[in-house]
């Protein structure tokens, strides 16, 4: 069962979701937000109950030390968002000029790594008898990306993100089913684009695919991972919570 203290571990925490959502569970009273990133969100450095480690997850041996400390001091953990999103030096690269190191890497950093933190949380959840897992996917792990959209820009949507993300919500399923009876939930959002000094003539023509306010802030999935992460979800496990403002219509 829960306790009183709701203690949540944001991976990717100094993110531009992470972020956003580590100052709205810092602002509810009682809950603890445990960081692990790379850098320090200097803007989340005013919230008392913010905890931050530094953590490369593109080191599996840095995971595995930082939660290992986390057993050891038996932190308990009510929930666990893996908001990372670690890429290689020279993303994103066009289809036509991607090299076998890239892809390797960033499959590696956007699918091998979520699941090498679910692998080494596996203890904590069952010593304590309780888990719940949210990876973040995305729309483009539904849907191919609509590339007329990208006309124009310097923008690019490489495979690889793609092929990683639709690997997100497989891994979501695989694992809500392989930890049947454990009292660990697995889900998954996949948010629609997120507002982030996008070219102006994306902006539009993303919006044409949308039914009201296009590109979405990461204060609007907030709401959603709060729902995921609270007993009122508590039967909801293996799903992807699609928040796209119909996009993928």
């Amino acid at each position: 069962m829960e306790n009183n203290l709701k203690n949540f571990l944001i991976f990717g925490g100094s993110g531009l979701i992470g972020s956003s959502v580590a100052k709205y569970f810092a602002e509810k009273t009682n809950h603890k937000i445990i960081i692990a990133d790379i850098a320090r969100n200097k803007k989340l450095n005013k919230y008392k109950n913010i905890e931050y480690h530094k953590v490369d997850v593109r080191n599996e041996k840095e995971i595995k030390d930082f939660i290992k400390n986390l057993n050891k001091n038996k932190i308990y953990i009510n929930g666990v968002l893996i908001a990372t999103y670690p890429k290689s030096k020279n993303w994103p690269i066009k289809f036509e000029n991607l090299i076998s190191n890239d892809l390797k890497n960033n499959l590696f950093y956007q699918l091998g790594v979520p699941i090498i933190i679910s692998q080494q949380l596996l203890p904590i959840f069952k010593k304590q008898n309780y888990g719940n897992i949210i990876f973040i996917s995305s729309i483009q792990g539904l849907m191919s990306p609509k590339f007329d959209h990208y006309v124009d820009t310097n923008m690019i949507s490489p495979i690889e993100y793609t092929g990683a993300k639709a690997g997100i919500i497989a891994i979501t399923k695989y694992l809500a089913k392989y930890l049947k009876n454990t009292n660990i939930r697995v889900n998954c959002i996949a948010p629609g684009g997120i507002k982030d000094n996008q070219n102006k003539k994306f902006l539009k023509k993303y919006k044409s695919s949308c039914l009201s306010k296009g590109l979405l802030d990461p204060k609007d999935l907030e709401g959603t991972i709060d729902f995921l992460f609270s007993s009122s979800s508590q039967f909801i496990n293996g799903q992807t919570i699609i928040i796209d403002d119909g996009w993928t219509l």
